[in-house]
């Protein structure tokens, strides 16, 4: 517990720091007109954001920090240096800019859609979560295909539910629309599906602006329209494993396996190919029935990681290590509100 205390006063220093620093671009960027000496303005900052990740042991600080500062809010302070963002022209005050910068958040696209989904869905996923936690007490009974479906279950509750409940937090403080940060990805139909308009969103809306845009628009000078789409997919599959492999170093602090680039490198090139069978096939044959489909998807997203997302996780005995800090959490909390109703108690005294 006392270790916890200290790692939480750290991350409060983190989120201190992160504030300053990019309070400092957002005033930099009124008087810096976009561009190359705007970035290396923004230089000193992304370098921060690199370092802040090492100052934590906890896995779920370690991931916050570098997900949120080292991979996402980089990208977009980059992007923001050209103008080139969503954040072009920057919000009207800094608390938004803040928020745009530093959280896993981006604009709806389409405000007037909703959620087709009834608000229970939610709540069972959170009742879900927390059986998949209390798993890991008896994990060494578990068959290995049963501990094959825990991780990326694990995972996928473990981000959505939290960021939901932040993306909620925002919109109803700051009066936007805002991307849901998953779309219900169990229910892909295709690998494009999955990684384009169900999972993970906003990474995927910024990947596209950072990564995909700019190598597109670049090689098409080279090669045709077509060619130049293909590698720029491939490109930004390429970025987010390597993205994903820095997180895991920060997580684990063990050397880079590459096991985890190799994932998205494979998804990239599938997800090429799917794209060219579907183009071919364009004339309505080899129609596949959506529940057909939906297995087949989440099938190869499932085994692919087990044999290259989670094995070094696994070997570092990270997610073991979620499970028992968010654990640890929940009775954290419990702890101080109960310290909260004593102390509140004796000055009524």
């Amino acid at each position: 517990m006392r270790e916890m205390e200290e790692e939480l006063k750290m991350f409060i220093k983190a989120w201190a720091c992160a504030i300053i620093s990019v309070s400092y671009c957002y005033y930099v960027s009124q008087k810096i007109k976009a561009g190359v000496f705007r970035l290396i303005c923004f230089l000193p900052v992304c370098a921060l954001f690199i370092v802040l990740p090492l100052f934590f042991s906890s896995a779920h600080f370690s991931f916050i920090t570098s997900t949120f500062f080292t991979s996402i809010a980089n990208l977009k302070l980059i992007l923001f240096a050209f103008d080139k963002s969503n954040l072009f022209p920057a919000p009207p005050n800094l608390i938004q800019f803040l928020c745009f910068i530093c959280l896993p958040i981006h604009p709806q696209r389409n405000p007037k859609s909703q959620d087709p989904f009834p608000k229970w869905v939610f709540a069972v996923k959170v009742l879900v979560f927390g059986v998949v936690l209390h798993v890991y007490n008896h994990i060494e009974y578990l068959q290995p295909i049963l501990i094959l479906g825990l991780y990326p279950l694990h995972t996928y509750l473990s981000l959505e539910i939290p960021l939901t409940l932040l993306k909620d937090l925002l919109t109803i403080t700051l009066g936007f629309d805002f991307e849901p940060i998953f779309n219900e990805p169990y229910l892909a139909t295709s690998l494009q599906d999955f990684w384009g308009r169900r999972w993970n969103l906003p990474v995927s809306a910024i990947l596209r602006s950072s990564v995909f845009i700019p190598v597109r628009r670049v090689c098409s000078y080279l090669m045709n329209t077509k060619r130049a789409i293909i590698v720029g997919v491939l490109a930004s599959f390429l970025v987010s494993g390597l993205l994903h492999e820095l997180v895991f170093f920060y997580v684990t602090r063990q050397a880079p396996t590459w096991e985890v680039t190799w994932y998205f490198v494979l998804h990239g090139v599938c997800t090429v190919v799917e794209v060219i069978v579907k183009r071919e096939t364009s004339v309505g044959r080899w129609v596949v029935r959506p529940a057909v489909s939906r297995l087949l998807t989440v099938g190869f997203v499932v085994l692919s990681a087990g044999c290259l997302f989670f094995p070094q996780f696994k070997r570092s005995g990270a997610m073991e290590r979620f499970a028992g800090e968010s654990l640890l959490f929940t009775d954290f909390k419990h702890d101080l509100f109960i310290f909260l109703g004593v102390a509140k108690y004796q000055n009524n005294m």
